[in-house]
């Protein structure tokens, strides 16, 4: 078996389609049996297509090693947040506070949209994503 990403001429969809083998796939198209599902059109060419190459068996991250690496992750940042306080929604704000010195500086964490961290960025304000979400304290029992 093999398969094919395919697009049809119309309307550009893009889908994949399963077939015997690369034979096969020029047969049905001679014989104008392949149509986009999306719209129905029949004009359909090969789509170009990142080859799907597996990792070398012996260079794969096995489930057991990428949990514990997790774990690793989620105690560092734990270790990280220990002396933060939380401000959640409000984090823009406090941090924006104090880069321009009107609060003292102290470690926070917080929640900040995309565009909030966007801003705080080209504001200068020293900010960084953690790797790893962080449950706001009001939500744990």
């Amino acid at each position: 078996m093999i398969v094919f990403d395919l697009r049809c001429a119309r309307d550009g969809h893009v889908f994949e389609a399963w077939f015997a083998s690369s034979a096969a796939y020029e047969d049905q198209r001679a014989r104008g049996l392949l149509a986009c599902p999306s719209c129905g059109a029949g004009e359909i060419d090969k789509a170009v297509m990142a080859p799907n190459v597996a990792p070398k068996g012996n260079r794969g991250v096995a489930p057991a090693e990428a949990k514990a690496l997790l774990v690793k992750v989620a105690e560092a940042q734990r270790r990280a947040l220990a002396g933060s306080r939380w401000v959640g929604g409000d984090f823009a704000a406090e941090a924006r506070a104090m880069h321009a010195g009107d609060k003292p500086d102290a470690p926070i964490h917080g929640q900040a949209s995309l565009a909030e961290a966007k801003q705080l960025a080209d504001e200068g304000v020293p900010i960084a994503p953690l790797p790893l979400p962080v449950t706001p304290p009001e939500t744990v029992n």
